[in-house]
C-alpha cells in the first residue's frame, strides 16, 4: 500500500512518506488492538500531528506468549535514508496499575549524553513520537473498553546496524537508531528542487514589492517567529532548509534591503565558522567552534573538552552556563555570524541574524539583527 501524498519542489514532484514516530504509534496501536481484542488488524491507520492520515497494513502481527507483537514497514518517500525500508516494531503487554509505560528495545537507542530530546539513560524515542504513541495505544484502550494497564517496547530488528550510518554515534546515541520526528510526515529532500524552490520564493516576494525578508532554516525557526511576533505578518517569511549561502546569493540577486535570519543556534551556530550549507553531511562543528569561542572567553581546558565531547548545542550552553561564561561565549559568536553574513552579502544588503534554543529560547541576535528589528519596531 503506497502513501500517495506528494509535493511540487523546483518544478519536480516529490512523494511523502512518514517517519519512526509514525511507524512506532501504528505499530503500537496494532499490538494493542491484537492483545486487547483478539485479531489481527489489517489495517491501521492515525492521524499525524501535520494533519495526514497514513493507512498502512501491517508487515507482521502476532502473539507471542502473553506479548503482542506488530511490525510497520517505514517508508521515507523519496527521501531516502538510513531507515528507509526499516522495519519498526512494537512489543504491548498487559501491567498491573493503569499507565501506559512507553520503553525501547532492540534496535533502538540510549542517550549516553546530556543535552538531547531525552536524558541520558532513557532510550532514543522523541518526545512527540512518545505523545503518537501513547496517544494510539490509549485510543485503542478506549475503544476496547480496557481500563488496565500496558507496556508498549517499540523495537527495530535491524535498527542497531542501521545506526552506524547515521550520526547517533557521534551524537552520544547508542545500540540502535532514534524514534524521531515532529510532524509525523518526511518531507522529501531533493537538493536541486529545495534549492529551486528557495529561489522561487524569493523572486515572489521581489516581485509582489517586498524588499525585506526573514529566512529561517525549518518549522522550528516558524514556531520561534510566530510565538515572538517577527515580522508581523508584513515581512515575508522564507524557508531556506540548509541553503544559507544560496538564500542569501538569491536575496542579493532580487534586489533585498534588509534580510534577517532567525534559527536554531545548532544550525546557526556553524555560520560562525563561515559555514553556509549547515547540513551535517557538509559540515558539523557546532562543538568545535562553541569551545573554540569558550576558550577565547578564558574557557579552562577541561571545559573546552567537555564542550567538544558534548552531544548537541544545548549541551554546550549548559556547559557554559555551569561555568559562568554563557553570555560572553554568545558575544563572540554573534560577533562571528555577522561578520560572515556581511560578507557574503558583500554589501547588497543589510543582514543579521537571531538565534535561539528549544530548550533555552532566545540566546541572542547580532549587531545588524538588532539594528533592523529596531527599523521594524519604529
Amino acid at each position: 500500500m503506497s502513501f500517495e501524498h506528494y509535493i511540487n519542489a523546483g518544478g519536480k514532484r516529490l512523494r511523502r512518506g512518514y517517519t519512526t514516530g509514525t511507524c512506532a504509534a501504528l505499530a503500537a496501536a496494532g499490538a494493542a488492538r491484537l492483545l486487547l481484542e483478539g485479531s489481527a488488524p489489517h489495517l491501521l491507520n492515525l492521524v499525524t500531528p501535520m494533519g495526514i492520515s497514513v493507512e498502512v497494513e501491517p508487515s507482521v502481527c502476532r502473539m507471542e506468549g502473553e506479548a503482542a507483537l506488530c511490525l510497520v514497514e517505514k517508508d521515507g518517500g523519496d527521501d531516502i535514508d538510513a531507515t528507509a525500508g526499516l522495519l519498526i516494531g512494537a512489543r504491548v503487554e498487559k501491567t498491573s496499575g493503569t499507565e501506559i509505560a512507553i520503553q525501547g528495545g532492540t534496535g533502538v537507542g540510549r542517550v549516553t549524553k546530556p543535552g538531547l530530546d531525552q536524558p541520558v539513560g532513557e532510550a532514543a524515542i522523541n518526545h512527540v513520537p512518545r505523545e503518537m504513541i501513547g496517544r494510539a495505544v490509549e485510543e485503542v484502550r478506549v475503544a476496547l473498553s480496557y481500563q488496565g494497564g500496558l507496556r508498549v517496547t517499540i523495537f527495530v530488528p535491524q535498527g542497531e546496524q542501521a545506526a552506524k550510518k547515521t550520526f547517533n554515534p557521534q551524537l552520544g546515541i547508542e545500540g540502535g537508531i532514534s524514534i524521531l520526528g515532529t510532524s509525523g510526515i518526511v518531507e522529501p529532500m531533493s537538493l536541486s528542487a529545495l534549492v529551486d524552490t528557495i529561489a522561487l520564493e524569493l523572486r515572489q516576494a521581489a516581485a509582489l514589492g517586498h524588499r525585506q525578508v526573514i529566512l529561517t532554516p525549518g518549522n522550528y525557526g516558524l514556531d520561534f517567529l510566530e510565538e515572538r511576533g517577527l515580522g508581523g505578518g508584513e515581512i515575508p517569511i522564507i524557508k531556506c532548509s540548509n541553503f544559507i549561502g544560496e538564500a542569501l546569493d538569491f536575496g542579493a540577486e532580487q534586489g533585498f534591503s534588509k534580510i534577517l535570519l532567525v534559527g536554531h543556534v545548532g544550525k546557526l551556530v556553524k555560520v560562525a565558522g563561515g559555514i553556509m550549507n549547515t547540513h551535517s553531511r557538509w559540515a558539523d562543528c557546532r562543538t568545535e567552534l562553541f569551545c573554540a569561542h569558550a576558550a577565547l572567553a578564558g574557557a579552562s581546558r577541561d571545559l573546552c573538552r567537555s564542550l567538544m565531547e558534548a552531544a548537541s548545542a544545548d549541551a554546550c550552553i549548559a556547559l557554559l552556563d555551569q561555568a559562568g561564561i554563557r553570555e560572553a561565549v554568545m558575544e563572540s559568536l554573534l560577533g562571528a555570524v555577522q561578520t560572515h553574513l556581511e560578507r557574503r552579502a558583500a554589501g547588497a544588503f543589510r543582514t543579521g541574524a537571531v538565534l535561539f534554543s528549544n530548550q533555552y529560547g532566545f540566546l541572542g541576535q547580532t549587531t545588524g539583527a538588532e539594528e533592523i528589528l529596531a527599523e521594524w519596531n519604529r
